[in-house]
């Protein structure tokens, strides 16, 4: 039996749909295992803006902080989107959160259940067997670096600054991760072009020395994202930098057959943020047809990398496959081929997992 406090941020938009799933999960799972887990809540995000005039205020900081972890939903609203001279905005709350809570190393898996082959836009033969698991540096890269306008606001800059020191912890993760997999890491950088990029490899090839059982390839990101799709399982454990692992990892969703199942999780050294990757989705917010199976699946991860509950992690995982192995499907997953009849809500996704746990 094991005591843990776990804090529900659903933040935004369709993130508060499905973390109130993924909470039900974990109910399930501490009634089934004997585990105790208690809840407390926190806002972030545009919701903590309309709140309290901050995306996130100190006190969800300090809940944070005080948790074994953090199950997260999303952030962003339209209104954000459509003004890009706000100067309080709904990702500051995020940006924040993973440099205060020293959250390093975005971890992606990219993981295709068989039965969503038909789900994506490539073709099946090109698909079947990836598994792809995706390492993003989350604190430094462009988007902490120093930022502004000059020349009366008609010139803006952004700058992109790595040090070796988070270059070699968020590679070492990757190493170490790569080890218990296929022994097989990929780089992705720029280095024919960044000088943050040349670092970057040359960082890694240092590590490479330590890891002599890993193989290494250094690959560009143009050349990365055109191999991601042409041959998807080429790849293992991908290393890349903040924009680049951003950017890749939305692109990589389309093996999977849709953002709505990719889970993610953020971690550092202290408390870890889990949150599936497809954002707050205004569109469909309180519609009841989100998929949840992307926060139930960061549950999984939750489990498995916060809590070393591997066993409960991976009866997660079986249920999602024996729902899908049904035939039942959300709408962002169905095809021509699913019954009316199986394409269900987001609870009702959410009950049909509940069943096989």
């Amino acid at each position: 039996m094991a005591n843990k406090h776990i804090l529900i941020v659903p933040g935004d938009g369709i993130g508060q749909e499905v973390t109130a799933v993924g909470k039900l999960v974990l109910d399930k799972i501490a009634e089934k295992f004997d585990h105790h887990f208690t809840y407390d809540t926190a806002l972030i995000g545009h919701a903590a803006i309309e709140a309290t005039g901050n995306p996130l205020p100190d006190e969800s900081l300090e809940k944070m902080q005080q948790s074994d972890a953090v199950l997260f939903g999303a952030v962003g609203h339209p209104k954000y989107d459509n003004d890009p001279s706000a100067k309080v905005r709904p990702e500051q709350g995020l940006l924040k959160m993973r440099k205060e809570l020293g959250l390093y190393a975005n971890l992606r898996p990219i993981k295709l259940f068989d039965e969503l082959l038909s789900a994506s836009s490539i073709k099946p033969e090109i698909l079947k067997g990836a598994d792809i698991l995706f390492f993003r540096e989350l604190t430094g890269d462009i988007y902490f670096g120093e930022k502004g306008r000059t020349n009366n606001g008609d010139t803006a800059f952004d700058h992109a600054v790595y040090s070796r020191f988070e270059v070699e912890r968020i590679g070492r993760k990757a190493f170490e991760a790569a080890r218990t997999r296929r022994k097989k890491l990929c780089s992705v950088d720029k280095a024919n072009v960044l000088e943050t990029s040349r670092l970057w490899r040359e960082e890694i090839q240092k590590l490479a020395l330590e890891y002599p059982d890993v193989e290494v390839e250094h690959q560009f990101v143009d050349s990365t994202a055109m191999m991601l799709i042409k041959d998807p399982t080429r790849f293992d454990v991908v290393v890349t930098a903040n924009l680049f692992g951003d950017i890749l990892t939305d692109e990589a969703s389309q093996i999977a057959g849709s953002m709505g199942m990719l889970a993610s999780a953020s971690i550092g050294d202290g408390t870890g943020v889990y949150e599936p990757i497809h954002g707050s989705a205004h569109d469909i917010t309180g519609k009841g047809v989100a998929n949840p199976l992307a926060s139930i699946l960061s549950v999984a991860l939750l489990l498995d990398i916060s809590f070393g509950m591997k066993t409960e992690s991976e009866l997660v995982i079986s249920a999602v496959d024996k729902v899908l192995k049904q035939g039942f499907r959300t709408r962002d997953i169905a095809d021509a081929n699913t019954a009316t009849a199986n394409v269900l809500g987001t609870a009702a996704m959410g009950d049909a997992v509940l069943k096989f746990i």
